[in-house]
């Protein structure tokens, strides 16, 4: 009866689970990679908050294995060596100014959980331990000593075998044995220190690789959320990273009970049909339809830090490097309504391996902007999450929460168009001649300016420099006409929050 009680109570914990907790109902977060504590703190302040981003997904904050090869690799942050929270982003006090102040303005922070293993080999971590294979900072409980991997090297052999891809070490990485108790009290208590910091979920890493019934029992054990700045009785948002693109045995399925899941098909589709692989009118019923993860139970998103370097399934999706695409996919993403969105913000890289913009000590360096409020180029940054026509589509999905898909229209082929209830209205032009198209949006009749080309500030559309920007005006009808050309900004967009 007592262990019958305890799932019972279990169920209930994970229960919102789903929920990422976000300020006046945002919808949408950003992936600010390998950015220092104090670079997001001020984004929040600046730029997040202002325009609407409900949280950040910040890289993994513990201490990690600094490696030279003979440059410092984005990957190393994925080498734990301790849970202090002391990393090349910055240390403790760094952190916890970040998520307050973040917080304060109303815009959460995720963190990149990396619970699965610890570092390989020897060496040094970012805090000044040493460690080396299965002797770490402080004593943990691993699968290969324990004699839970049935392969001879230790390493994941055959990822048709679940038992070698969640026992076995993952590229050599010294994987923890999660379903003992010890081992779960010290990933626990090192989530819970980070949830009484004030952070408002996780993103948890190389999901496959754990058990189901293991993390269930983590994350029921996690602590409500700190109730400075979240209600009472709010659990941690929780989004599992789980590959899967079919033909393995472990499915994303296998975890979406326990919270969110990386869709990884979602960014792979977006990417054949806009690079003409797929006509964009099949779109029209984009998601559980195309076997994807349930509405509820999934994360959306073009790309990320691994696929966009040709790793976990990155073959034909679309990214920054093609900016004209990269600006359409996220368009119709935010637009559509899947998942819980994640936009993507990187850094300029010259081969898989390559870290952030850094001094030749290995620190990483802070972006700089241009009169325009994008990232310089000499700073080494994309922060795509600054492109007007990303960050304008974060505000057209806040202003279309809740609302349904309505007056869909396609030409048969490559222009599409579609509302969002009675609050927006979004046209996408994947052809090579001008779309020209009366339409009705359902929307209020009244002038909405173009937020795709312009900004709606103090009740005004401002285009480049200050000018007049492009607006659309709908008639009593609710009838609009949009005229949207084939160039670098191939969509138009007009929400309710945007008119004149």
């Amino acid at each position: 009866m007592a262990q019958l009680l305890l799932v019972f109570a279990l169920l209930g914990a994970v229960s919102a689970q789903w929920d990422p907790n976000t300020a006046y109902n945002r919808q949408a977060m950003v992936h600010l990679f390998e950015w220092k504590w104090s670079d997001i703190a001020n984004e929040c302040e600046s730029y997040l908050g202002p325009y609407g981003f409900g949280g950040v997904q910040v890289s993994p904050p513990n201490e990690h294995a600094v490696i030279w090869i003979p440059f410092r690799p984005w990957w190393e942050r994925y080498q734990p060596v301790s849970y202090e929270l002391t990393s090349r982003s910055g240390n403790d006090g760094d952190f916890r100014d970040m998520v307050t102040r973040c917080n304060n303005v109303g815009v959460r922070i995720y963190v990149d959980a990396v619970i699965n293993h610890m570092a390989r080999e020897s060496g040094t971590g970012s805090a000044g331990h040493s460690f080396s294979n299965y002797n770490f900072p402080s004593s943990w409980n691993f699968n290969v000593p324990n004699g839970k991997c049935s392969t001879s090297s230790g390493k994941i052999e055959n990822y048709q075998d679940a038992n070698q891809v969640r026992n076995c070490n993952l590229l050599h990485l010294n994987d923890i044995d999660l379903s003992n108790s010890f081992s779960q009290r010290k990933v626990v208590n090192f989530m819970n220190y980070m949830i009484g910091i004030g952070v408002a979920g996780f993103r948890v890493d190389a999901v496959k690789h754990m058990w189901p019934g293991d993390l269930q029992l983590i994350y029921g054990s996690l602590n409500n959320l700190n109730t400075q700045w979240f209600l009472s009785g709010s659990r941690p948002f929780i989004v599992q990273e789980v590959i899967d693109q079919g033909g393995e045995p472990i499915k994303a399925t296998d975890y979406d009970h326990l919270g969110r899941v990386t869709e990884f098909k979602y960014g792979l589709e977006l990417g054949n049909a806009f690079h003409g692989n797929n006509q964009l009118k099949w779109l029209k019923n984009f998601g559980e339809a195309w076997s994807f993860l349930s509405d509820g139970a999934a994360l959306a998103f073009i790309d990320n830090h691994d696929n966009q370097r040709g790793h976990g399934g990155g073959g034909g999706i679309v990214t920054h490097a093609d900016p004209r695409m990269y600006k359409m996919a996220n368009a119709y993403m935010l637009a559509w309504p899947y998942g819980f969105t994640r936009v993507m913000s990187s850094y300029y890289f010259r081969n898989g391996d390559s870290g952030p913009p850094s001094d030749c000590k290995g620190n990483t360096k802070s972006p700089t902007f241009d009169s325009n409020g994008a990232c310089e180029l000499s700073s080494g940054w994309v922060c795509e999450h600054r492109w007007r026509q990303i960050r304008n589509m974060v505000g057209f999905r806040n202003a279309a929460a809740g609302q349904n898909v309505v007056n869909w229209w396609d030409n048969g082929n490559n222009q599409i168009a579609f509302g969002r209830g009675n609050k927006a209205f979004i046209a996408i032009n994947g052809d090579t001649y001008t779309m020209t198209q009366a339409l009705q949006t359902g929307l209020p009749s009244g002038t909405y300016c173009n937020v795709i080309l312009a900004d709606y500030q103090n009740g005004k559309c401002v285009g480049d420099g200050g000018s007049n920007g492009p607006t659309i005006t709908v008639d009593g009808s609710g009838f609009a006409t949009f005229s949207v050309g084939t160039g670098d900004d191939p969509v138009a967009a007009i929400h309710i929050n945007a008119k004149m």
